[in-house]
C-alpha cells in the first residue's frame, strides 16, 4: 500500500555569523566600559531623566487643562 503522505523538510534557520556577532558584542561592551568610566553613561542617564521628567509634566498640563476647558 503507498502512503499518501510527504515528509516535510525542516524548516531553515538563518545561520549565525559567529564573528560578527561576537565583534559587535565585544564593541558594546567596550563602549560601555569606556563610558562608563569617564562618567558619561551616567550624563546619558541623566538627560533621559531629564526628558522623561518634562514629557510627563507637559502631558500632566496638557491633561489639566483639558479637564479645566471642559
Amino acid at each position: 500500500m503507498k502512503r499518501s503522505f510527504e515528509l516535510k523538510s525542516k524548516p531553515q534557520f538563518p545561520k549565525v555569523r559567529w564573528g560578527r556577532l561576537f565583534t559587535k558584542t565585544a564593541m558594546w561592551v567596550s563602549a560601555e566600559l569606556v563610558l562608563g568610566v569617564v562618567g558619561a553613561d551616567t550624563l546619558a542617564d541623566y538627560t533621559e531623566f531629564l526628558n522623561q521628567h518634562q514629557t510627563i509634566t507637559q502631558a500632566a498640563e496638557a491633561f489639566s487643562n483639558l479637564i479645566t476647558n471642559v
